[in-house]
């Protein structure tokens, strides 16, 4: 409980250097906004299509009469809706950081700057930083993907699917988005996506603490935009932190 408190301030910290830093906020606001564009695009699309991708799903229902073959293609469409906005905020803070690699890759410097310094960093060229954040955004999503799909669908059973599951599901996203958000750093110290996992399972209240009010402030519409770049920042804080005892940060 101790380390989750201790994330949740280092959030809330992210805030403060920001706030104290206007031009940063803004510089890690480009992405996030640039990502909500090409998600709302899609989602978008997807509501435009939705009628012949529904027929598409649903066959079987091609001889039914109209009022049951309207119903099950409404309720398909519906759950291809959910699932397609459940898979965006998943996606969102991945693509995001790919994105932003440069952008987020200088205000990492400068915060860690501010903060000692990194001995020994290592400078990529913002087109690797850029390969590896959609690498390694892939293999995250792709991976909570497998615990958000069933709880998307479990979503639907009485009583567990009203209480249970939005809890779960708070804590998969927020441990992946934890996941995400201390990459930078774990690059600029030549350690690549396993062991980041390697060293945030240490310290995982830490992880939770970052990754939960993060996820769910997100959920508020455009509040992503700022809330990425101050999420960021607190994952520098939480990489540090987590790197202190085993890594000179």
């Amino acid at each position: 409980m101790r380390d989750f408190v201790k994330g949740v301030r280092m959030f809330g910290q992210g805030l403060g250097i920001l706030l104290r830093s206007p031009r940063l906020l803004l510089i890690g606001a480009v992405p996030a906004l640039l990502t909500t564009l090409l998600l709302l695009g899609v989602m978008v699309a997807l509501v435009y299509w939705i009628g012949d991708l529904t027929a598409w799903l649903t066959p079987f229902a091609d001889d039914w009469s109209a009022g049951w073959r309207t119903t099950i293609r409404v309720a398909a469409g519906v759950a291809v809706f959910g699932l397609a906005l459940t898979i965006s905020q998943i996606a969102f803070s991945a693509l995001t950081l790919a994105i932003g690699a440069p952008f987020y890759e200088l205000i990492a410097e400068k915060v860690e700057d501010d903060l000692g310094g990194v001995p020994g960093a290592v400078d990529l060229p913002w087109w690797q930083l850029l390969g590896m954040g959609l690498r390694d955004g892939l293999v995250l999503v792709l991976r909570s993907l497998m615990f958000t799909i069933p709880l998307f669908f479990a979503g639907f059973i009485p009583v567990v699917g009203q209480f249970v599951v939005p809890v779960l599901l708070a804590l998969v996203t927020a441990w992946f988005l934890a996941l995400e958000l201390v990459g930078v750093s774990f690059y600029r110290r030549g350690m690549d996506l396993k062991q980041r996992r390697m060293y945030l399972r240490k310290r995982r209240g830490l992880g939770f603490g970052l990754g939960l009010p993060a996820s769910l402030l997100c959920l508020i519409p455009l509040a992503a935009i700022v809330v990425m770049p101050v999420a960021f920042v607190g994952g520098v804080l939480v990489a540090r932190e987590t790197l202190r005892d085993t890594v000179a940060a």
